[in-house]
């Protein structure tokens, strides 16, 4: 090494790179702040309507009138605001849980710096435990091995030799042995060394990932999308009839400001505003419970999404795995034992397997193979030497060459050393010189081991009796022990959520960066079904289309690189599936922002995977998947449930508001009432509908199709009969009251509360595609309280005389109001008996 390596940067030198490059961090998204989420919340029509309603208001001198409107505006801006500022504040939170510091030379001193002060040039001080702060070349060092499955997806950790002086030749890329690349978030799990800085911040291989993102579109939320042509296309409507009224009023009473109101209360009426406000409220909710899952959503309408999922595209490590190594396998004297978690005792045979191993690794182990033979040791009886009675002489490491490694000990009351060495099995069955059958006994076994996906490691032991040890490890004369299969284990909750995902109709696809072997041998244990893999190599020489025609039906993807990923999810969405992507890396974050819903690792997944993903596992639990698949079918049932009850009551309002246009009479709405309608009724009681239960079959029905609109024929016409239906009676108690002769004032609270009522028998129909009335009248505590509130606010616009003013609310009496339950109860009863000739077509 030059004397320039030898101390490192200059103190100056280095504020000077960190002020011309910048920190070295990954460049962050701008926060989405309250006004920009209140600016995109103002712009629906609704708003519109109510701000226009409130200034004609104010010109006609009625400031009391304008305000309540203007409080009932902002009720959906405030619910968007807290949830999203929530959310958000999450995220912040997250990401300062990775910001490591680092151990460098300056000025030829030691110092401890945050990562984010790191600069090009530094020279880093490494060893076992550490992470690495930023892209680095190793140039001197001994033993040292990185955990590289952040970028790789492999959890086995890779080897590092020093550069030597060399300048690295072709791509820079993580993965594979004996090279002197260090890459930023990676763990350095063996050895020790020193590693000079060559990339930061966004010019590292995590960073160059992260700024690729922004490359990406993110697909926008198909039930948005749908809700915002929807409320568009019902604003043009009522904006003609609006100018309609607006001009007949106006030429045939007059009454031009008086027109306006009308005119703005029949657009109101003919416009389902609610869409956007119950389409937030229910996405709000359902984040809220799943949050208790200990589930984050970054974008609430993923939740319905992934209710839509046709296709769950899976990592294999830290995803269906744990991400740490376990023996799963003992072989010795020609006989296997598989291992299970709670064995306590191992036979004497197969104990000095696992005590080789112990005495072959650290006593204060990182790397997840050490930490494996550590584990299974603790717990069990397999000391043949006493652990207070062993002192270490000599370490031997993996070279190049001889791809084993050997510890010496001392053992207190005996003479000599006792020598233990692990590594690859060709490698010990070479330093134990085995020939003939023996060896071939030796590969079949450490063969069959890696056919079904285990990381083999071969174990020997020898004793020393002479003064000096030797310089190799090949100096001494070991006996073969036996050999270990590792494995990463199979997450407990898996096998149990991929098995509910297939009933679900939902196909799951793993796709790894591991070996075929080792991913099929996964697939299997896990439940996938594995007769369809493709290598990375194979899907590089295929084309797009024949991409396309491959993803139909392949179940698992070995040997994939990062770009590969994003090449299948978007083959998966040219062949016209809803995709939904897991993963924790760093090299995961392209296909998760590509894909319809991406799922992120919250406890061991990256800053770059979360930013990119819709969704946040906090507790990194596969399992939690199918809770928030059960929930998006259950918001999306209950959305539709909900849209069919808007529409519905749509349709008396609308009626109620045109009848007295189109005939002369009293007006029943001005802009007020409809506010109360619309803005407090029917958004509480879309908290009703999303507190309602799931379906019994929600997880035992195939996805809906992609294309499928929110409002399908049948549910249109369901709701349009009802609404029909209802209009028919309210307006009969209006006209009956007007040929009664009733003062205008009274027929307007008659009919308004039979409205009211009505609209409960609304509810009740549509709480369920299938439940008869009895059933509809059970459970949902939500539902009751939200009776109970709007009872309590139509009595007190009865009773209370400022608010029956604010109204032009007349006095009812028992008879009247007899009336208007009988309206309630017999629109109840005609639809119960009418909903099964629907239910069949409204549940496809």
């Amino acid at each position: 090494m030059t004397n320039k390596t030898l101390t490192g940067l200059m103190a100056s030198e280095a504020a000077e790179r960190l002020r011309r490059e910048g920190p070295n961090e990954l460049p962050r998204p701008p926060r989405r702040t309250p006004l920009r989420i209140i600016i995109e919340v103002v712009r629906e029509p609704m708003f519109g309507l109510l701000l226009a309603a409130g200034a004609v208001y104010l010109a006609l001198g009625d400031p009391q009138e304008a305000a309540i409107l203007m409080v009932f505006a902002t009720l959906s801006v405030s619910i968007a605001v807290i949830q999203e500022s929530r959310t958000e504040r999450v995220l912040e939170a997250l990401r300062d849980l990775t910001s490591p510091r680092a151990l460098v030379i300056r000025d030829g001193q030691q110092q401890r710096i945050a990562g984010r002060d790191v600069v090009r040039g530094d020279l880093l001080v490494l060893a076992e435990g550490d992470r690495v702060p930023a892209d680095a070349t190793l140039v001197s060092g001994h033993g040292v091995q990185t955990d590289e499955s952040l970028l790789t997806g492999e959890s086995v950790p890779v080897r590092k030799q020093p550069a030597g002086g060399q300048a690295p030749m072709g791509p820079v890329r993580p993965g594979g042995d004996d090279l002197p690349h260090l890459f930023s978030g990676t763990m350095v799990v063996a050895g020790q060394g020193m590693a000079e800085v060559h990339a930061t911040g966004g010019r590292s291989e995590i960073g160059r990932i992260g700024l690729a993102l922004g490359e990406i579109e993110t697909e926008p939320p198909r039930l948005a999308v749908q809700t915002r042509v929807l409320v568009r296309s019902f604003a043009a409507i009522g904006l003609g009839f609006s100018v309609a009224a607006i001009l007949l009023f106006g030429l045939l009473r007059g009454g031009w400001l008086d027109g306006i109101l009308a005119g703005i209360a029949l657009g109101m009426s003919l416009m389902p505003e609610e869409f956007p406000l119950v389409l937030t409220v229910f996405m709000a909710m359902g984040a809220w419970r799943i949050s208790r899952a200990r589930v984050l959503t970054r974008r609430a309408a993923a939740i319905e999404t992934l209710g839509a999922a046709t296709v769950l595209c899976t990592d294999k490590t830290g995803t269906l795995t744990q991400n740490r190594m376990s023996i799963a396998e003992v072989s010795a004297g020609g006989k296997t034992l598989q291992l299970s978690a709670d064995r306590a005792v191992l036979p004497s045979a197969f104990a000095l397997i696992v005590e080789c191993g112990v005495l072959a690794s650290k006593l204060t182990p990182f790397d997840p193979m050490e930490k494996a033979f550590h584990s299974l040791a603790e717990p069990i009886a397999t000391r043949a030497y006493p652990p207070d009675g062993l002192a270490l002489v000599r370490e031997y490491g993996l070279t190049p060459r001889l791809l084993a490694m050997s510890n010496a000990w001392t053992v207190r009351g005996h003479a000599g050393f006792v020598v233990a060495a692990k590594g690859a099995p060709e490698a010990i069955a070479g330093l134990c010189r085995l020939a003939g059958a023996e060896l071939d006994r030796v590969r079949d076994a450490a063969d069959d081991m890696a056919r079904r996906g285990m990381r083999v490691l071969g174990v020997a032991r020898a004793a020393f009796s002479g003064a000096d040890l030797p310089a190799s490890q090949t100096g001494f004369s070991f006996s073969f022990v036996g050999l270990v299969g590792l494995a990463d284990p199979l997450r407990p909750t898996v096998p149990g959520a991929i098995e509910e995902c297939r009933t679900a109709g939902i196909r799951v696809v793993m796709i790894t960066g591991d070996y075929p072997v080792t991913a099929e041998a996964i697939a299997r244990e896990a439940g996938i079904e594995s007769g369809d893999c493709v290598s990375g190599e194979q899907l590089t020489q295929m084309t797009d289309e024949e991409l396309a025609k491959r993803v139909r039906t392949a179940t698992v993807f070995a040997r994939i690189m990062p770009e590969q990923k994003l090449r299948i999810v978007n083959a998966l969405k040219s062949a016209g599936e809803v995709v939904a992507m897991t993963g924790d890396g760093v090299n995961d974050a392209p296909s998760l922002k590509a894909a319809h819903i991406g799922i992120a690792m919250g406890g061991r997944g990256t800053d770059v995977a979360r930013e990119a993903s819709s969704i946040v596992l906090m507790d990194d639990d596969f399992a939690s998947i199918v809770t928030t698949i059960r929930l998006g079918r259950r918001i999306y049932d209950n959305l539709r449930k909900a849209m069919g009850y808007i529409l519905a009551v749509h349709v008396p309002i609308a009626g109620l508001a045109l009848l007295p246009l189109a005939f002369g009479w009293p007006l029943i709405f001005t802009p007020i009432h409809i506010a109360f309608l619309e803005m407090v009724i029917d958004p509480v009681c879309s908290v009703a509908f999303e507190a309602e239960a799931e379906e019994r079959d929600v997880m035992r029905r195939r996805p809906r199709a992609p294309d499928s609109p929110l409002l399908s024929g049948a549910l249109v016409a369901w709701s349009v009969v009802q609404g029909v239906l209802a209009f028919v009676l309210v307006g009969g108690v209006y006209v009956a009251a007007l040929y009664a002769g009733m003062p205008d004032n009274e027929v307007r609270a008659l009919a308004f509360v039979s409205l009211i009522l009505t609209n409960a028998a609304l509810i009740f129909v549509n709480r369920s595609f299938s439940a008869s009335l009895i059933q509809a009248v059970r459970g949902n505590r939500v539902l009751w309280l939200v009776l109970s509130t709007t009872g309590a606010l139509l009595g007190g616009a009865l009773a209370w005389l400022p608010a029956r003013g604010l109204f032009q609310f007349g006095p009812l009496h028992a008879d009247d109001l007899a009336v208007c339950a009988g309206a309630g109860i017999g629109l109840l009863l005609i639809l119960d008996l009418l909903k099964p000739l629907w239910r069949r077509r409204l549940e496809s």
